[in-house]
């Protein structure tokens, strides 16, 4: 096992290196920083000046050498627009992402899951067909598409939702959260649920093919010989042996709601990591950038590793090596 540990920390560290690199080389050929600096009536000795002070003048070697050491330190630079530490500015808006997407994941669990179950067990019904039609439906649609719906139907029509915003926070372990009030949890169905329709057609997809595939495994066919009653067959003896794909697939969608949430935040005004994010490339804000890209990659390489461990708490026969 600490062999396997130490395996895994090794990849994730080349991992992160190579990010490392890749971001850096797009932030080097992506546009002059410098003119977000200086005043737009600069002269050019100022504007060397700028770019002096940034260390842009030197060679790539030693601006990424540099640039590689202030990681290493926790030294992400400060936000040409806000005038602040742009780590601070990305764990301010972290809690709002998180909250949205976790919501979106558990609506996607709560609802794919038995709805996947029920068409693996009844893959030629009727009921099982207009399932997997509204499984497409929900593939098929862009997000920034059925947002819009939403905000029209729910908020403009109807009124029952807000259409933008966070709404009442509270603070909870020094933590700005928006899921301990009730105004909170009225603004945040409509982007959580446009966020999740996706996750929820694929794990529910996913669920429908491990079902099916496992049903026709022998240990089912030998505990409905024992008298199992139908539901003990479907969710202790096939959905657990099932899972093994819809946990990689989770884990996969789980990272990416959090990286790629920025249509969803936009569309709905929610304050989140992707709305600084846009707001960021817009006005060519680096040091913002470099954040979100270094910690979207931190938390697909831990999120990876722990589904990892999940195989095995899954599956005793997987073991990690």
């Amino acid at each position: 096992m600490f062999g396997y540990l130490l395996k895994r920390l090794i990849q994730m560290l080349l991992v992160l290196w190579v990010v490392s690199v890749v971001v850096f080389m797009m932030m080097s050929f992506t546009g002059d920083p410098v003119f977000m600096i200086v005043p737009i009536d600069a002269t050019d000795s100022e504007i060397a000046q700028a770019r002096r002070i940034l260390g842009l003048d030197q060679s790539l070697i030693v601006q990424y050498w540099k640039f590689l050491t202030s990681l290493l330190q926790g030294d992400f630079g400060h936000s040409y627009v806000f005038r602040q530490p742009a780590m601070t500015l990305i764990l301010e808006r972290l809690p709002a992402t998180v909250e949205m997407v976790l919501v979106a994941m558990v609506l996607a669990i709560v609802i794919a899951i038995p709805l996947g179950v029920y068409a693996g067990a009844n893959p030629n019904g009727r009921l099982s067909r207009t399932i997997m039609s509204g499984s497409l439906l929900g593939i098929s649609l862009p997000g920034f598409w059925v947002g819009m719906v939403l905000i029209y139907l729910f908020a403009v029509n109807w009124g029952i939702f807000p259409s933008s915003g966070r709404g009442d926070t509270a603070e909870v372990f020094g933590l700005r959260l928006s899921l301990v009030t009730w105004d909170g949890w009225h603004h945040i169905i409509l982007p959580a649920v446009t966020l999740s329709l996706g996750t929820m057609a694929i794990l529910l997809r996913m669920t429908r093919a491990g079902m099916m595939e496992v049903g026709r495994q022998d240990y089912m066919k030998f505990a409905r010989a024992k008298g199992a009653t139908r539901r003990d067959v479907l969710y202790k003896h096939g959905l657990k042996n099932a899972l093994i794909p819809v946990v990689t697939i989770f884990g996969l969608q789980l990272g990416d709601l959090i990286a790629f949430a920025t249509i969803t935040e936009t569309i709905f005004s929610w304050p989140g990591m992707g709305k600084l994010l846009i707001d960021s490339i817009y006005r060519a804000d680096r040091p913002v950038i470099v954040v979100y890209l270094m910690l979207v990659a931190v938390i697909f390489v831990v999120i990876n590793f722990l589904v990892d461990l999940v195989y095995t708490l899954i599956d005793p026969r997987i073991t990690l090596k």
